[in-house]
């Protein structure tokens, strides 16, 4: 029988998210002992689907204005001024997301502690 992805409501994914920008051979431990604050900030996912806080940080790495997100059925969907998607967040694991940019590097959305 074979198994389909579930679509998880908007709710499961509002709060608080850390963003951090790596080089694409960048290990998690060599992340860790460079981030700094150009490399991380919180995203904060309203439940209206809007980004509050640390949209303009994600955005200087989209290099367009996040304005919105939607879940999908295997990750989450940054949308910009017209609603249309800007960058796929695909999920890694429960509260772990990583959409890789066209120039390479990666940006990772993990859930923080409520």
């Amino acid at each position: 029988m074979a198994s389909s992805l579930r679509l998880e409501e908007p709710t499961v994914f509002a709060g608080s998210w850390q963003a951090t920008l790596s080089g694409r051979d960048d290990t998690p431990e060599a992340q860790a002992l460079q981030d700094k604050p150009s490399n991380t900030c919180v995203v904060e996912l309203q439940v209206n689907q809007t980004l509050g806080k640390g949209a303009d940080c994600l955005g200087a790495w989209l290099e367009q204005t996040p304005i919105g997100w939607f879940p999908d059925p295997d990750g989450l969907s940054i949308t910009g001024k017209e609603g249309s998607r800007i960058q796929f967040f695909s999920r890694q694991r429960d509260g772990f997301y990583l959409a890789t940019l066209q120039s390479g590097l990666k940006i990772t959305l993990e859930r923080t502690a409520q």
